[in-house]
């Protein structure tokens, strides 16, 4: 008898560990072929090639030294969450160098086996503190992810 949330645990930690290589095309392989990922930086990946685009132009252009560590990882077989604590080191012009710490989040759903959607909560104030960022920036990239949070919701 299968176990969903062991099953779901084998696939995030598989995906998670690929991203922290930098190995776009195993993280993607965890996606069916049209799945999304939608970060909570970056927004939405919609297909495998944007998914493996992602993670290697974007997330391992601007920060290294990933860590990411899950818990609690729970699923139905077709629903997923887990929290999970992230680390990365800074590449991004002025806060080169910077370790930025966060916890959050990840909501899943699943279709055979594979993940059809990932999406995450996470405070990102928190982690665009520690990257010494200005308040005004800040402020900035908050005040447009509430206005899109808010359209989503329409």
């Amino acid at each position: 008898m299968s176990d969903p949330s062991s099953e779901f645990r084998t696939l995030i930690e598989r995906m998670t560990q690929a991203i922290c290589r930098g190995d776009g095309a195993a993280a993607a392989a965890c996606f069916v072929p049209g799945g999304i990922y939608h970060d909570g930086f970056y927004g939405e990946f919609r297909g495998r090639e944007a998914i493996r685009d992602m993670v290697e132009n974007h997330f391992h252009a601007n920060a290294r030294d990933f860590a990411w560590a899950l818990s609690g990882a729970l699923s139905d077989g077709s629903l997923a969450y887990a929290r999970y604590d992230f680390s990365y080191t800074s590449k991004i012009p002025g806060s080169e160098g910077v370790r930025v710490f966060f916890s959050g989040i990840a909501q899943v759903r699943l279709n055979d086996g594979l993940i059809s959607h990932y999406g995450e909560v996470f405070d990102r104030g928190i982690a665009l503190a520690q990257m010494n960022f200005a308040p005004e920036r800040i402020a900035k990239s908050l005040a447009r992810w509430a206005e899109q949070e808010k359209a989503a919701q329409k």
